[in-house]
């Protein structure tokens, strides 16, 4: 991936600038439904390779909250028209990143989930307390990274 292209106008560029990049609304939304079904966990564990957005480190299990843009979503990923081979390079990066993070998690001995900010949080949530009760019973589960279910 070559340098940065220039933005096509500013007001692109302010936008972008101005994307969150933790602690956005679907993330609140699955912490919320998590902390209501009494489930306690930290938030954005630096120590973790690809810092987790939600991590249970009892269950050693990670949790990643990906954009449809930015984690190139099946049903809602979207390349840009201007620039497409730069954002198409750097969006693949990002996907390969993810997978990355994920197998170091997995050597580590961690469960990577992922989560599409378009799933339902209650869903989401569903999946993983059923993930955390199966590794805080101490029955084994396959180790295994868990990727989001293809909900529209």
């Amino acid at each position: 991936m070559d340098t940065r292209p220039d933005p096509i106008a500013p007001a692109v560029s302010r936008q972008m600038g101005r994307m969150p990049r933790r602690d956005t609304g679907p993330e609140l939304a699955l912490r919320r439904e998590l902390h209501r079904r009494g489930l306690r966990y930290r938030i954005h564990h630096r120590a973790l390779p690809g810092t987790p957005d939600v991590a249970f480190s009892r269950a050693k299990l990670a949790v990643f909250v990906d954009g449809c843009f930015w984690h190139c979503c099946p049903h809602h990923g979207v390349v840009p028209k201007n620039n497409r081979e730069w954002w198409r390079a750097k969006l693949d990066a990002n996907v390969k990143r993810d997978r990355r993070k994920d197998d170091q998690l997995l050597e580590a001995g961690w469960v990577a989930i992922h989560v599409w900010e378009h799933e339902n949080p209650t869903a989401a949530a569903d999946r993983i307390e059923e993930i955390w009760t199966a590794r805080t019973d101490r029955r084994r589960v396959t180790d295994a990274i868990i990727y989001p279910q293809t909900q529209t």
